[in-house]
């Protein structure tokens, strides 16, 4: 047998075809170092046929393998696979003694401790082939298990797992058998926590973080757990199937890789939710989003859960429609689809229009490597959007019912897109496969263009479409209102299904016609040369902020398509974004003005005028907000002018007085992102930098100090830098990101130069050593995006036609350089040969 280190699509097949898996008897030790665990394992199979198969482990060491009482050679593991030969049909038990390594980089059993009181925490993040990092397992989606776990933990710790845990004396905590679950799903958080219970409908519930955020969960424990009741009972209402598990723990855990992970019975979210600092209500929704998506979960991927990486999708495309709309359903907050139409859904085009874009449903996913790839933009925004798309065309009606049947037919199994497919045909008379293949197996992003027709003294609206996907949709009719300059109103909203089958009678020429008004299909939205205009002197006048947030979306599109130029987006953004009233539509406007436009889309020449603009916006801003009715806005408005600062002088004063005029007070991160501004103006200096550390010794305190100190305009500081994150792996995943976002600085681009080529080969290095998360982050936090210039996109194409580059990599680097690429378009800058 060849060693692998993936796992492809056609073994998994055979391999579930040949093995029934029943029950795993997994025993942890936590305390037998800060480097490793102990890991015994035992599983309980039926081979159907005589055979061969393997199972994945991947131990620091092997200590001794038994099968059916009979010891295996530990020699014989290659790469991540023990081989079990010779198998005979019938009944097996494999034990499995190991030690495992614990994990800095998220993956696996990661290991924290906290710098701000010493205390020690583990949690497990098994997604999507890690658990052969914490104990031996059959390691695919469809070989469904019981899983019975325990563990030996440190005094003074508490265990958390899928079940209701118990400690049974001397450190021992046993939990409660799982129903059949996939292996990735396993997940065990053992340390101090400190822990927040209550009881709902019969079920425990718990909420846990470690000790020294317990004041500010304490301050939303509240808040989390209404939320979370309140989305529990809506689920209830909308499928038949109950709650499948004992109980529900949500834990907030540091240095997650993820937004969190739906583990059955034990979700873990990143602690950045757990708010040390001011946030936005917007925020507060996010976190309320993410909440309802992973409950989601429990029964779209751990109740009924794909076969196979291929259907991805219907794991997080339904989490993330439901996430949204049930927080729209359930909770204060009302209107969370506008955040999705201003962040997720451009993460979906931008995704979608790349050379490394993907169907939703993709036929092609031929290894566990490829299948990681997928968890982008396309599996979670588009697939959202196309099924927001799918319940519009069918009726709420019809796709509950579809759903729940999907449910009944397959809980605790494991289902296809097929098998999806046939039960929504099974609840409504259209024609659901036709659709399907129309908006699951297909890539890129259609675009809709109005064409207003005058006959007399009526119009026709007819929608061109470039692409081939059908679209229902509603067309917004716009007029100015007359009593108030500026203002419109909507005269009517019509539906149309594109492709048409005649022209749609709006009668008089509205001021502005908007397709997708309502944002509910998936496609770039253009406007007719009128409608244009009236954008321009009256896109603030729009009544509805999902409106105005569709609006902004098709305009950012158009710059991405070089269709508008990046100044006028932002004398757009400077005449209506200080009246703008919703959080998100703001927020995600500055984001795009400041991130893509200021520092990738105009040339350096430009910049400066650029960040003018912006520091005027924002000024305007904290002048409406000064009577305190806009926190949220004001709030915003002191994030991007301390990010878009070209001069120290007004935030070095806020930093020292310790406060803007006005308010806020400054909160940690407030005080960390003025001080990493002032770092890249050559403002400050290694002394300040250790007394805000010394002032915030937290673990997010030591991300802030990494990012200044990489910040700092200095040749010593920039090798520091880089020596820690190229030729040293000690940096956890999170610190590692956090130097690497200091380093990289537009204002800094001579200092840096010579680093840009040193990046591929050196990126190469460290994905390959230290797997899939740094590879990941170092593509994306690491890649010098500041030089849009035609050398760094040839030296980066050159790294992907000749490294040896791991998947995670290389996915990552081809998606920036198409960043790049696009960059250079939209300068008008030519490329060299």
């Amino acid at each position: 047998m060849a060693c692998m280190s993936v796992l492809t699509r056609d073994e998994a097949q055979l391999r579930a075809q040949f093995l029934d898996v029943h029950r795993y008897t997994v025993e942890l030790d936590l305390t037998t170092g800060d480097e490793t665990f102990d890991s015994r394992t035992a599983i309980r199979f039926t081979a159907r046929s005589d055979g061969d198969t393997f199972v994945e482990l991947k131990p620091a060491e092997l200590r001794g393998v038994t099968l059916d009482g009979q010891p295996l050679d530990p020699e014989s593991l290659c790469e991540d696979r023990l081989p079990l030969k010779n198998l005979t049909a019938g009944e097996h038990e494999l034990r499995v003694d190991a030690v495992m390594r614990y994990s800095r980089t998220g993956e696996g059993m990661h290991r924290f401790t906290d710098p701000s009181d010493g205390e020690t925490y583990v949690y497990t993040q098994m997604f999507l082939d890690d658990i052969q990092r914490i104990f031996a397992a059959f390691d695919q989606p469809d070989l469904k298990a019981v899983f019975e776990v325990s563990v030996k933990a440190p005094e003074g710790w508490s265990v958390l797992a899928n079940g209701v845990t118990e400690h049974r004396g001397d450190g021992l905590w046993q939990a409660a058998p799982t129903p059949p679950v996939s292996t990735y799903l396993v997940a065990v958080a053992a340390g101090p926590w400190h822990s927040v219970r209550t009881e709902h409908r019969g079920l425990p519930f718990g909420i846990h973080c470690r000790r020294s955020l317990a004041p500010h969960l304490d301050t939303d424990a509240d808040e989390i757990l209404d939320i979370t009741r309140a989305c529990f009972d809506r689920y209830h209402e909308k499928f038949e199937e109950p709650y499948p598990f004992d109980s529900y723990d949500q834990a907030f855990v540091p240095e997650f890789n993820a937004g969190a992970m739906e583990n059955p019975g034990l979700v873990t979210f990143r602690d950045e939710f757990v708010y040390r600092s001011a946030v936005t209500d917007t925020e507060r929704q996010t976190r309320a989003m993410v909440i309802a998506h992973e409950m989601a979960h429990m029964w779209f991927g751990d109740l009924v859960t794909l076969k196979w990486w291929d259907d991805i999708w219907l794991n997080e495309s339904f989490a993330e429609y439901m996430g949204y709309q049930t927080t729209a359903e359930a909770t204060r907050f009302t209107d969370p689809w506008t955040e999705f139409g201003v962040t997720r859904k451009s993460w979906g085009y931008d995704a979608d229009q790349r050379p490394t874009t993907h169907p939703v449903a993709p036929e092609n996913v031929d290894d566990t490597a490829s299948a990681l790839l997928n968890f982008d933009g396309i599996s979670y925004a588009k697939g959202a959007s196309a099924l927001r798309q799918l319940a519009a065309w069918l009726g709420e009606k019809d796709f509950l019912a579809g759903i729940n049947a999907h449910f009944t037919r397959h809980k605790f199994g494991n289902a296809t897109l097929a098998d999806f497919i046939d039960s929504l045909a099974s609840a409504t008379d259209r024609d659901v496969h036709a659709w399907a293949d129309s908006w699951l197996r297909t890539t890129g992003v259609d675009t809709l263009t109005p064409r207003i027709a005058a006959t007399g003294g009526t119009c026709a609206l007819t929608a061109d479409r470039a692409g081939s996907r059908p679209h229902r949709l509603s067309a917004g009719l716009y007029d100015h209102d007359v009593a108030e300059e500026g203002r419109l109103l909507l005269r009517e909203r019509i539906g149309l299904d594109v492709p048409q089958t005649a022209p749609q009678p709006i009668g008089k020429r509205p001021a502005l016609v908007l397709l997708n008004d309502g944002d509910l299909t998936y496609a770039k939205i253009r406007f007719d040369t009128a409608s244009f205009d009236t954008l321009r002197t009256s896109l603030s006048g729009l009544p509805d902020p999902l409106t105005r947030a569709v609006v902004w979306n098709a305009l950012r599109d158009a710059v991405r398509d070089g269709e508008l130029a990046p100044a006028a987006y932002l004398e757009t953004a400077r005449a209506h974004l200080p009246r703008e009233t919703d959080l998100a539509v703001t927020e995600g406007v500055l984001a795009f003005a400041a991130g893509q436009l200021a520092d990738q889309y105009l040339t350096s020449e430009d910049r400066p005028a650029a960040l003018a603009t912006l520091t005027s916006l924002c000024r305007d801003l904290l002048r409406r907000t000064e009577d305190g009715d806009h926190p949220g806005l004001r709030l915003i408005a002191v994030r991007h002018l301390i990010d878009v600062a070209a001069h120290p002088e007004t935030v070095a004063a806020w930093l020292a007085d310790g406060t803007v005029p006005g308010g806020p007070e400054l909160d940690p991160e407030l005080r960390w992102r003025i001080l990493a501004r002032l770092a890249v103006l050559g403002a400050t200096d290694e002394d300040a930098i250790a007394a805000e550390l010394a002032r915030d010794p937290s673990a997010t305190g030591q991300e802030g100090a990494a990012r200044c100190r990489a910040a700092l305009p200095d040749p010593e500081a920039k090798r520091a830098a880089w020596e820690a994150m190229f030729a040293g792996d000690d940096l956890s995943n999170y610190l590692f990101t956090a130097t690497a976002r200091g380093f990289w600085q537009p204002e800094q681009a001579d200092l840096v130069r010579e680093y840009v080529p040193r990046f591929y080969a050196d990126a190469v290095a460290v994905a390959a050593r230290r797997g899939p998360a740094i590879a990941v982050a170092a593509g994306r936090w690491c890649f010098p995006a500041h030089a849009v210039d035609a050398e760094n996109l040839r030296l980066g194409e050159a790294c992907l036609r000749d490294a040896d580059l791991t998947p995670a990599l290389r996915r990552t680097l081809a998606d920036r350089l198409d960043d790049l690429s696009r960059a250079l378009k939209v300068r008008g800058e030519e490329r060299a040969e």
